[in-house]
């Protein structure tokens, strides 16, 4: 959270001199779906209903059985399957005792590249998912109003934290009765709680890096979307290659310690080909999409980083912020000798079959070229920061 050092300082100030008014909300339960931007702002939100003192409750991870049983008849428009699902999870939610279903309609999303690209946002279609899918539920009869649930779906702009406040204030305070201050507190302890997990998450990467330096092991990294994480979208094609004996990365939890990220980029900084280490502008000028700017990002990582042998491109059928990245991507990665696999067109059926069969026939390709490609990379940097040794 480094960008938002002034935010804080702020918060911290505001939070000394107002008292902050102590509610007992024990005996109210939020709703928030398991769906799209909430699989990488979700400790924001744990932090945040918990210091409000609201009990938080999840949908389930999505399924074919829970879009069928939820979901079906509620889509109101055309989207990409992710989107879609998000009637089952809030079709779920409606059948549990809870008093508000919470649907933010992210814009812009928090991420380590900020203030290194031109923007942070969200795809717009992820974006109007909440009132898009709400209206599947009020088109006939409103379903929130007959169960007494209040559906609240504020505009979030992570990208503009020192907005947050005002934007979940005035969502919130007609609901659970909370304060302005108490919103503050709530998004300074949000905020934190997603700073620390995020740590907790680079750190764990980090200790797999080191193993497969010391045991001179390849490891795979996925680049994909945070929700592709969610068994039912990205149908768990990361554990299956763990089957097999590979250590499992994912883009948005690279480490980024300054020695290492100076071991494979500083070269290319020293020789004014990028201005810092989380630059993407050589590869990458219109970088404006959150998820985007961290997948071309970690590209150029896989691609230096010479224990990462495979890369594996995950991508949801009908995903147009996905497709103009699809070859560029590929390039960066390859252009180093990094081995590159895509599963394209994932929707709700989950072909089991033959993803085993392709995941095999990977896992092959893997086993044949990783030492040759771990040595061919090796020479390309200076020597092995003591660090990973």
């Amino acid at each position: 959270m480094k960008n938002n050092y002034k935010f804080m300082i702020m918060l911290r100030i505001l939070r000394r001199n107002t008292k902050t008014a102590n509610r007992d909300r024990s005996n109210i339960k939020v709703g928030i779906p398991k769906f799209l931007n909430i699989w990488s702002t979700h400790q924001f939100w744990v932090g945040f209903f918990e210091k409000l003192g609201v009990k938080v409750i999840f949908s389930s991870d999505t399924s074919e059985e829970q879009y069928r049983q939820y979901g079906k008849g509620r889509i109101t428009m055309d989207s990409c399957f992710p989107v879609k699902a998000l009637a089952g999870h809030i079709g779920e939610l409606l059948t549990k005792e809870v008093d508000i279903i919470f649907v933010p309609m992210i814009y812009s999303l928090p991420s380590f590249l900020k203030g290194h690209v031109l923007d942070t946002l969200s795809c717009t279609r992820v974006m109007m998912a909440p009132e898009n899918i709400k209206a599947g539920f009020t088109k006939e009869r409103d379903e929130f109003l007959s169960k007494g649930i209040k559906y609240v779906s504020p505009f979030i702009t992570f990208g503009e934290p020192e907005l947050l406040p005002k934007q979940l204030y005035e969502s919130l305070k007609s609901v659970i009765d909370v304060s302005y201050q108490e919103v503050v507190d709530a998004v300074l302890y949000g905020l934190k709680s997603l700073e620390e997990f995020d740590a907790y998450a680079r750190s764990k990467s980090l200790e797999i890096i080191r193993w497969c330096v010391k045991e001179n092991r390849p490891a795979i990294l996925v680049l994909a979307r945070p929700y592709h994480m969610d068994p039912g979208i990205g149908h768990e094609i990361d554990a299956e290659f763990q089957t097999y004996g590979y250590p499992v990365l994912w883009y948005n939890y690279l480490p980024l310690e300054n020695w290492l990220l100076d071991w494979l980029f500083g070269q290319d900084v020293k020789a004014g080909i990028i201005k810092s280490y989380l630059d993407i502008s050589d590869v990458w000028t219109s970088s404006y999409s959150s998820n985007t700017n961290e997948i071309i990002w970690a590209a150029k990582f896989a691609s230096r980083f010479p224990w990462i042998t495979g890369v594996i491109r995950l991508s949801s059928y009908e995903c147009g912020m996905d497709q103009p990245t699809y070859t560029p991507v590929q390039k960066i990665v390859e252009s180093r000798g990094t081995l590159f696999f895509k599963f394209g067109e994932l929707d709700e059926t989950k072909p089991a079959g033959s993803i085993k069969i392709r995941v095999e026939t990977i896992a092959y390709y893997l086993e044949k070229y990783s030492t040759d490609i771990i040595q061919r990379k090796l020479k390309k940097l200076p020597p092995v920061p003591k660090e990973l040794l």
